[in-house]
Protein backbone atom coordinates (compact mmCIF):
# COMPACT_ATOMS: atom_id res chain seq x y z
CA UNK A 1 0.00 0.00 0.00
CA UNK A 2 1.43 3.14 -0.77
CA UNK A 3 1.87 5.74 2.07
CA UNK A 4 2.02 9.47 1.35
CA UNK A 5 3.66 12.18 3.64
CA UNK A 6 0.94 15.22 4.51
CA UNK A 7 2.24 18.15 2.24
CA UNK A 8 0.62 20.49 5.77
CA UNK A 9 3.48 18.52 8.24
CA UNK A 10 6.79 17.25 8.42
CA UNK A 11 7.95 14.73 11.16
CA UNK A 12 10.47 15.64 13.29
CA UNK A 13 14.27 15.77 12.18
CA UNK A 14 14.71 12.53 14.81
CA UNK A 15 11.93 10.79 12.66
CA UNK A 16 13.44 11.33 9.67
CA UNK A 17 16.71 10.16 10.70
CA UNK A 18 15.10 7.22 12.31
CA UNK A 19 13.42 6.40 8.64
CA UNK A 20 16.67 6.52 7.03
CA UNK A 21 18.38 4.90 9.47
CA UNK A 22 15.84 1.68 9.15
CA UNK A 23 15.90 1.97 5.58
CA UNK A 24 19.77 1.44 5.89
CA UNK A 25 19.60 -1.70 8.30
CA UNK A 26 17.23 -2.96 6.10
CA UNK A 27 19.31 -2.84 3.02
CA UNK A 28 22.50 -3.96 4.25
CA UNK A 29 20.88 -6.99 6.12
CA UNK A 30 18.98 -8.06 2.89
CA UNK A 31 22.77 -7.72 1.74
CA UNK A 32 23.95 -10.13 4.24
CA UNK A 33 21.55 -12.77 3.82
CA UNK A 34 22.48 -12.72 -0.02
CA UNK A 35 25.99 -12.42 0.52
CA UNK A 36 27.86 -15.85 -1.27
CA UNK A 37 30.25 -15.94 2.25
CA UNK A 38 30.94 -15.07 5.53
CA UNK A 39 33.76 -13.25 4.04
CA UNK A 40 32.23 -9.67 3.08
CA UNK A 41 31.36 -9.06 6.74
CA UNK A 42 34.87 -7.93 6.70
CA UNK A 43 33.83 -5.10 4.16
CA UNK A 44 29.96 -4.56 5.67
CA UNK A 45 31.03 -4.37 9.44
CA UNK A 46 32.78 -1.24 9.00
CA UNK A 47 30.84 -0.26 6.70
CA UNK A 48 28.00 -0.20 9.45
CA UNK A 49 30.03 1.13 11.59
CA UNK A 50 30.59 4.37 9.56
CA UNK A 51 26.81 4.58 8.69
CA UNK A 52 26.12 4.58 12.75
CA UNK A 53 28.09 7.99 13.03
CA UNK A 54 26.49 9.91 10.62
CA UNK A 55 24.61 12.90 10.70
CA UNK A 56 22.52 12.08 7.62
CA UNK A 57 22.58 15.65 6.82
CA UNK A 58 22.23 14.93 2.39
CA UNK A 59 19.41 12.40 3.56
CA UNK A 60 17.41 15.10 5.14
CA UNK A 61 17.91 17.57 2.75
CA UNK A 62 16.97 15.48 0.07
CA UNK A 63 13.40 14.88 1.91
CA UNK A 64 12.88 18.61 3.04
CA UNK A 65 13.56 18.59 -1.13
CA UNK A 66 10.82 16.64 -1.91
CA UNK A 67 8.39 17.94 1.16
CA UNK A 68 8.80 21.37 -0.77
CA UNK A 69 8.05 19.78 -3.93
CA UNK A 70 4.76 18.92 -2.82
CA UNK A 71 5.95 15.51 -1.18
CA UNK A 72 3.75 13.56 -3.55
CA UNK A 73 4.42 9.71 -3.99
CA UNK A 74 5.37 6.81 -2.23
CA UNK A 75 7.28 8.13 0.87
CA UNK A 76 8.89 4.52 1.46
CA UNK A 77 10.52 5.11 -1.98
CA UNK A 78 11.39 8.20 -0.86
CA UNK A 79 13.09 7.40 2.26
CA UNK A 80 15.28 4.87 0.49
CA UNK A 81 16.21 6.98 -2.39
CA UNK A 82 17.29 9.40 0.28
CA UNK A 83 19.22 6.79 2.27
CA UNK A 84 20.79 5.74 -0.95
CA UNK A 85 22.97 8.91 -0.45
CA UNK A 86 24.17 8.07 2.65
CA UNK A 87 26.03 4.63 1.10
CA UNK A 88 27.23 7.30 -1.21
CA UNK A 89 29.04 9.52 1.31
CA UNK A 90 30.51 6.45 2.82
CA UNK A 91 32.50 5.39 -0.45
CA UNK A 92 33.45 9.40 -0.69
CA UNK A 93 34.23 9.52 3.12
CA UNK A 94 36.01 6.25 2.55
CA UNK A 95 38.34 7.09 -0.41
CA UNK A 96 38.84 10.80 0.98
CA UNK A 97 40.74 9.30 3.80
CA UNK A 98 42.84 6.63 2.15
CA UNK A 99 44.11 9.76 -0.49
CA UNK A 100 44.67 11.95 2.83
CA UNK A 101 46.02 9.26 4.79
CA UNK A 102 44.08 9.69 7.73
CA UNK A 103 43.69 8.40 10.53
CA UNK A 104 40.49 9.47 12.54
CA UNK A 105 37.15 9.86 11.12
CA UNK A 106 33.87 10.58 13.50
CA UNK A 107 36.46 10.08 16.27
CA UNK A 108 37.07 6.28 15.12
CA UNK A 109 40.17 4.96 13.56
CA UNK A 110 39.27 5.20 9.70
CA UNK A 111 38.48 2.39 7.68
CA UNK A 112 41.94 1.59 6.15
CA UNK A 113 43.07 1.84 9.56
CA UNK A 114 40.55 -0.46 10.39
CA UNK A 115 40.72 -2.99 7.79
CA UNK A 116 44.43 -2.78 8.93
CA UNK A 117 44.33 -3.79 12.17
CA UNK A 118 41.57 -6.47 11.42
CA UNK A 119 44.32 -7.79 9.24
CA UNK A 120 47.32 -8.35 11.47
CA UNK A 121 44.87 -9.58 14.25
CA UNK A 122 44.21 -12.36 12.19
CA UNK A 123 47.41 -13.00 11.61
CA UNK A 124 48.58 -11.34 8.47
CA UNK A 125 51.98 -9.86 8.31
CA UNK A 126 52.56 -6.40 9.82
CA UNK A 127 54.49 -5.48 7.08
CA UNK A 128 51.81 -5.90 4.85
CA UNK A 129 49.18 -4.73 6.82
CA UNK A 130 49.57 -0.85 5.47
CA UNK A 131 48.80 -1.98 2.14
CA UNK A 132 46.23 -4.20 3.15
CA UNK A 133 44.03 -1.79 4.75
CA UNK A 134 44.65 0.72 1.99
CA UNK A 135 43.66 -1.68 -0.83
CA UNK A 136 40.33 -3.15 1.29
CA UNK A 137 39.46 0.27 1.86
CA UNK A 138 39.61 0.83 -1.67
CA UNK A 139 37.18 -2.01 -1.96
CA UNK A 140 34.92 -0.94 0.95
CA UNK A 141 34.16 2.58 -1.12
CA UNK A 142 33.27 0.89 -4.10
CA UNK A 143 30.84 -1.50 -2.82
CA UNK A 144 29.24 1.44 -0.89
CA UNK A 145 29.08 3.42 -4.06
CA UNK A 146 27.49 0.30 -5.97
CA UNK A 147 25.37 0.28 -3.39
CA UNK A 148 24.40 3.32 -3.32
CA UNK A 149 23.01 2.88 -6.83
CA UNK A 150 21.49 -0.21 -6.30
CA UNK A 151 19.26 1.24 -3.36
CA UNK A 152 18.38 4.32 -5.16
CA UNK A 153 17.42 1.63 -8.43
CA UNK A 154 15.30 -0.85 -6.26
CA UNK A 155 13.86 2.32 -4.10
CA UNK A 156 10.39 1.49 -5.25
CA UNK A 157 10.30 4.89 -7.57
CA UNK A 158 7.71 4.60 -10.53
CA UNK A 159 10.07 4.81 -13.96
CA UNK A 160 9.27 8.05 -15.14
CA UNK A 161 10.45 9.80 -11.74
CA UNK A 162 13.62 7.69 -11.94
CA UNK A 163 14.34 8.50 -15.20
CA UNK A 164 14.23 12.10 -14.23
CA UNK A 165 16.26 12.10 -11.00
CA UNK A 166 19.16 9.51 -12.38
CA UNK A 167 20.72 12.35 -14.75
CA UNK A 168 20.81 14.43 -11.67
CA UNK A 169 22.45 12.11 -9.32
CA UNK A 170 24.90 11.12 -12.07
CA UNK A 171 25.53 14.97 -12.29
CA UNK A 172 25.90 14.89 -8.55
CA UNK A 173 28.85 12.18 -8.56
CA UNK A 174 30.85 13.68 -11.17
CA UNK A 175 30.96 16.91 -9.35
CA UNK A 176 32.28 15.34 -6.42
CA UNK A 177 34.61 13.71 -8.44
CA UNK A 178 35.68 17.05 -9.97
CA UNK A 179 35.75 18.82 -6.39
CA UNK A 180 38.19 15.93 -5.09
CA UNK A 181 40.13 16.32 -8.05
CA UNK A 182 40.57 20.44 -7.07
CA UNK A 183 41.50 19.77 -3.77
CA UNK A 184 44.62 17.02 -4.74
CA UNK A 185 46.06 19.25 -6.66
CA UNK A 186 45.60 22.08 -4.44
CA UNK A 187 47.10 20.36 -1.07
CA UNK A 188 50.56 21.08 -0.66
CA UNK A 189 50.53 24.58 -2.65
CA UNK A 190 50.68 27.25 -0.01
CA UNK A 191 48.83 30.84 -1.69
CA UNK A 192 47.02 33.27 -1.68
CA UNK A 193 44.73 31.88 -4.21
CA UNK A 194 41.56 32.11 -2.11
CA UNK A 195 39.38 32.43 -5.46
CA UNK A 196 40.66 28.87 -6.50
CA UNK A 197 39.83 27.52 -2.69
CA UNK A 198 36.17 28.41 -2.83
CA UNK A 199 35.98 26.28 -6.19
CA UNK A 200 37.18 23.81 -4.71
CA UNK A 201 34.27 24.32 -1.69
CA UNK A 202 31.59 25.11 -4.38
CA UNK A 203 32.07 21.71 -6.12
CA UNK A 204 33.45 19.15 -3.30
CA UNK A 205 31.05 20.63 -0.61
CA UNK A 206 28.57 23.14 -1.60
CA UNK A 207 26.84 21.12 -4.57
CA UNK A 208 27.24 17.63 -3.12
CA UNK A 209 26.00 18.38 0.60
CA UNK A 210 23.06 20.55 0.07
CA UNK A 211 22.18 21.76 -3.46
CA UNK A 212 22.14 18.18 -4.94
CA UNK A 213 20.31 16.65 -2.07
CA UNK A 214 17.48 19.07 -2.14
CA UNK A 215 17.52 18.93 -5.74
CA UNK A 216 17.15 14.65 -5.86
CA UNK A 217 14.23 15.58 -3.38
CA UNK A 218 12.65 17.99 -5.39
CA UNK A 219 13.00 16.21 -8.61
CA UNK A 220 11.01 13.71 -6.33
CA UNK A 221 7.96 15.30 -5.66
CA UNK A 222 7.97 16.92 -9.31
CA UNK A 223 9.74 19.76 -8.63
CA UNK A 224 8.66 22.95 -10.76
CA UNK A 225 11.77 24.92 -12.08
CA UNK A 226 11.38 27.92 -9.60
CA UNK A 227 11.39 25.49 -6.78
CA UNK A 228 14.55 23.99 -8.01
CA UNK A 229 16.25 27.65 -8.61
CA UNK A 230 14.84 28.49 -4.49
CA UNK A 231 17.37 25.22 -3.96
CA UNK A 232 20.12 26.62 -5.41
CA UNK A 233 19.50 30.27 -3.68
CA UNK A 234 19.96 28.54 -0.42
CA UNK A 235 21.81 25.27 -1.21
CA UNK A 236 25.05 27.02 -2.73
CA UNK A 237 25.89 29.91 0.15
CA UNK A 238 24.95 27.49 3.17
CA UNK A 239 27.36 24.50 1.53
CA UNK A 240 29.89 27.31 1.10
CA UNK A 241 29.50 28.29 4.96
CA UNK A 242 29.40 24.59 6.06
CA UNK A 243 32.74 23.64 4.42
CA UNK A 244 34.45 27.45 5.71
CA UNK A 245 32.99 26.14 9.08
CA UNK A 246 34.51 22.71 8.51
CA UNK A 247 38.00 24.47 7.34
CA UNK A 248 37.79 25.92 10.97
CA UNK A 249 37.47 23.50 12.86
CA UNK A 250 40.10 21.31 11.15
CA UNK A 251 42.50 23.55 12.62
CA UNK A 252 40.65 25.03 15.53
CA UNK A 253 38.06 22.63 16.83
CA UNK A 254 38.43 20.21 19.80
CA UNK A 255 39.01 16.54 18.71
CA UNK A 256 37.17 15.46 21.42
CA UNK A 257 34.19 17.09 20.23
CA UNK A 258 34.96 16.98 16.07
CA UNK A 259 35.94 13.21 16.33
CA UNK A 260 38.95 14.86 13.81
CA UNK A 261 42.61 15.45 14.55
CA UNK A 262 43.59 19.02 14.85
CA UNK A 263 47.22 18.62 12.79
CA UNK A 264 45.97 16.56 10.11
CA UNK A 265 44.93 19.53 7.71
CA UNK A 266 47.99 21.75 8.50
CA UNK A 267 50.55 18.38 8.26
CA UNK A 268 48.67 18.09 4.69
CA UNK A 269 48.91 21.58 3.36
CA UNK A 270 45.35 22.00 2.75
CA UNK A 271 44.93 25.18 0.59
CA UNK A 272 41.23 26.57 2.66
CA UNK A 273 40.16 29.42 2.09
CA UNK A 274 41.46 30.21 6.08
CA UNK A 275 45.13 29.44 4.69
CA UNK A 276 44.68 31.54 1.82
CA UNK A 277 44.05 34.74 3.50
CA UNK A 278 46.49 34.31 6.06
CA UNK A 279 49.03 33.40 3.06
CA UNK A 280 47.95 36.98 1.31
CA UNK A 281 48.05 39.00 4.50
CA UNK A 282 51.24 37.81 6.24
CA UNK A 283 54.58 39.53 6.99
CA UNK A 284 57.98 38.03 5.01
CA UNK A 285 58.62 36.72 8.62
CA UNK A 286 54.52 34.98 8.84
CA UNK A 287 55.06 33.94 5.78
CA UNK A 288 58.16 32.24 5.84
CA UNK A 289 56.99 30.62 9.09
CA UNK A 290 54.21 29.15 7.20
CA UNK A 291 55.96 27.86 4.28
CA UNK A 292 58.52 25.99 7.10
CA UNK A 293 55.59 24.48 9.08
CA UNK A 294 52.54 24.07 7.15
CA UNK A 295 53.06 20.70 4.97
CA UNK A 296 55.22 18.95 7.38
CA UNK A 297 53.93 15.62 8.45
CA UNK A 298 55.78 15.71 11.76
CA UNK A 299 54.43 18.97 12.70
CA UNK A 300 53.91 19.33 16.44
CA UNK A 301 51.38 21.12 18.40
CA UNK A 302 53.57 23.33 19.26
CA UNK A 303 54.37 24.39 16.15
CA UNK A 304 50.54 24.07 14.88
CA UNK A 305 50.01 26.57 17.88
CA UNK A 306 52.60 29.14 15.83
CA UNK A 307 50.46 28.44 12.62
CA UNK A 308 47.35 29.55 14.45
CA UNK A 309 48.57 32.37 15.81
CA UNK A 310 49.33 33.46 12.63
CA UNK A 311 46.16 32.78 11.52
CA UNK A 312 44.64 34.98 13.85
CA UNK A 313 46.80 37.83 13.76
CA UNK A 314 46.60 38.03 10.36
CA UNK A 315 42.93 38.35 10.56
CA UNK A 316 42.21 35.41 8.55
CA UNK A 317 40.18 33.59 10.49
CA UNK A 318 37.88 36.80 11.47
CA UNK A 319 37.35 36.79 7.75
CA UNK A 320 36.28 33.31 7.34
CA UNK A 321 33.76 33.74 10.11
CA UNK A 322 32.08 36.92 8.60
CA UNK A 323 32.14 34.98 5.47
CA UNK A 324 30.31 32.08 7.35
CA UNK A 325 27.69 34.21 8.51
CA UNK A 326 27.21 36.37 5.17
CA UNK A 327 26.46 32.85 3.91
CA UNK A 328 24.32 31.82 6.10
CA UNK A 329 21.99 35.12 6.17
CA UNK A 330 21.92 34.73 2.20
CA UNK A 331 21.03 31.42 2.81
CA UNK A 332 18.30 32.22 5.07
CA UNK A 333 17.19 35.26 2.95
CA UNK A 334 16.71 33.14 0.55
CA UNK A 335 14.05 31.31 2.02
CA UNK A 336 12.26 34.48 2.49
CA UNK A 337 11.25 34.58 -1.17
CA UNK A 338 11.01 30.41 -1.95
CA UNK A 339 8.17 29.18 -3.06
CA UNK A 340 8.26 26.50 0.24
CA UNK A 341 5.58 25.30 2.63
CA UNK A 342 6.36 26.91 6.17
CA UNK A 343 6.88 24.05 7.82
CA UNK A 344 10.02 23.05 5.52
CA UNK A 345 11.13 26.47 5.53
CA UNK A 346 11.44 26.77 8.91
CA UNK A 347 12.89 22.72 9.53
CA UNK A 348 15.72 23.84 6.70
CA UNK A 349 16.30 27.31 8.71
CA UNK A 350 16.90 24.90 11.15
CA UNK A 351 19.33 22.82 9.75
CA UNK A 352 21.02 26.21 8.14
CA UNK A 353 21.86 27.22 11.60
CA UNK A 354 23.10 23.95 13.23
CA UNK A 355 25.03 23.40 10.29
CA UNK A 356 27.57 26.72 10.52
CA UNK A 357 27.59 26.89 14.34
CA UNK A 358 28.26 23.41 15.22
CA UNK A 359 31.32 21.88 16.78
CA UNK A 360 31.63 19.00 15.23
Amino acid sequence: MTQTLPVTGLPELSSLRSEVDSALTGFLDSKDRAAPGTELLYLTTPLREMLSGGKRLRSLLCLYGWHVAGATGDVTAAVRAAASLELFQVFALVHDDVMDDSDLRRGQPSAHRTLATAYTDSGGLRGKAEAHGMGAAVLLGDLALVWSDELLHTSGLGPDRLAQVLPLVDEMRTEVMYGQLLDLQTTGRLTGDVETALHVIRYKTAKYTIERPLHIGAILGGASPDVLESCTAFGIPLGEAFQLRDDLLGVFGDPAETGKPVLDDLREGKATVLMGLAVRRATPAQLSTLRRLVGRSDLDEEQAATVRAILESTGARETVEEMITSRRDDALDALDNAPFPGTAAAGLRQIARAATTRQT
